[in-house]
């Protein structure tokens, strides 16, 4: 195991009847933006849950943060919170959401344009943010990480800030979520524990059981979600795993891979592609394209999660390839580029962005733009 150092301040507010605790949890001196999306907070009863939490505090809000938050949005939010004055945040909504309000709270602490910022990659200061989500999928409400889009050029990148005050977790609002968004987000879930298990086995036996129970908790509870969407207990460890799976917990002292994740937002940025399908698409190219380097780990993998018995370790591993295939397609996502209309310019666009960028993901530090045309004709 490496040498690591690890602090995760956010404040987790989980279960029943939470949103209600915002009284006390925001502090009443404050002047506060609420960021929201499309809306689907005041069908759900999440909106009035809030406002009424926030009745004695002086707030204003903010609408439209986009599923894949855009910078030409969140440039309006900061300049709005620099006119106001505003001095702490609250995101209401899913990852999206929290996403784009991290960036606004780096924002209003510069005059840096907000796409400057995500290009360097990190925020140097920021204001105190807070969120209460409804969709279970990036962990960012656990997290220092953020994912911004730019529709101007079609780009999509990563930056990192201040973690979260805190975050209210109820599972009950998940209950009206509409089915493609709970695939994507169980897909999103599974693959951020795989970017932090599929590299090379023999590291940490306390990060790989870690990592293993919350992708045997995704696969049991994902046919159970689509038999009842309102058992409460299952909803929960839906919104848990959520946040356990990229609130840094499993990748202590290991190696990462994360080249999946960044194929996938090039897809994103180029096609609008949904996060979530995006990954269900490249994760299993990803493994058969470098699965001599992962040779170890999905081997450990086939025998954990899966059970496979075959002949062969390449028997082995393949099965357990075409079984994480099976489970995407089990939530009604593609696995294929050909079942999104993505063909050979968009992986050769992907490939000259990685080479020109000079890139290399993955544990090894070998997913170049070259390595990335492999996967993603390896998906077709």
């Amino acid at each position: 195991m490496n040498n690591f150092i690890f602090q995760n301040p956010t404040k987790l507010v989980f279960g029943k009847g939470q949103i209600a605790r915002l009284s006390a949890l925001v502090p009443k001196e404050r002047k506060i933006m609420v960021t929201f999306g499309g809306g689907s907070v005041k069908r759900n009863g999440v909106y009035e849950q809030v406002k009424e939490a926030l009745k004695e505090h002086n707030y204003i809000e903010f609408w439209g943060i986009e599923p894949n938050p855009a910078v030409e949005t969140l440039r309006k939010a900061i300049a709005q919170c620099k006119e106001e004055n505003v001095d702490f945040l609250l995101a209401v909504g899913g990852g999206s959401v929290l996403d784009g309000t991290k960036l606004i709270a780096a924002g209003v602490c510069t005059d840096t344009d907000a796409w400057d910022i995500v290009l360097k990659g990190r925020a140097d200061k920021s204001i105190p943010f807070a969120s209460v989500m409804t969709l279970p999928a990036t962990g960012s409400e656990m997290n220092s990480g953020a994912v911004i889009s730019r529709r101007e050029t079609q780009e999509k990148f990563a930056f990192y800030t201040r973690y979260p005050e805190f975050s209210i977790l109820d599972p009950e609002v998940t209950y009206s979520l509409p089915a493609n968004q709970i695939a994507a987000g169980l897909t999103d879930i599974y693959v951020h524990v795989l970017e932090q298990y599929m590299t090379t086995a023999g590291q940490s036996r306390v990060m790989d059981r870690w990592a293993e129970g919350l992708l045997l908790t995704v696969l049991e509870i994902a046919p159970k979600i689509k038999e009842n969407q309102h058992d409460y207990a299952t909803m929960a460890d839906f919104m848990l795993t959520a946040t356990m799976a990229l609130n840094d917990f499993i990748s202590m002292g290991v190696t990462q891979d994360w080249c999946t994740h960044m194929i996938g937002h090039e897809l994103t940025a180029l096609h609008g592609i949904t996060h979530g399908a995006s990954l269900a698409i490249v994760m299993p190219a990803t493994m058969r394209v470098l699965r001599e380097q992962k040779r170890s780990k999905l081997l450990q993998y086939a025998d954990r999660i899966f059970h496979v018995e075959a002949s062969t370790e390449d028997e082995r591993i393949e099965m357990a390839i075409e079984k994480t295939e099976e489970f995407f397609r089990s939530l009604g996502l593609a696995t294929r580029l050909s079942e999104v209309g993505i063909g050979d310019d968009t992986i050769e666009t992907v490939a000259k962005r990685f080479n020109e960028s000079g890139v290399a993901y993955g544990e090894a530090g070998n997913v170049t733009g070259d390595v990335a045309r492999k996967i993603l004709q390896a998906a077709k």
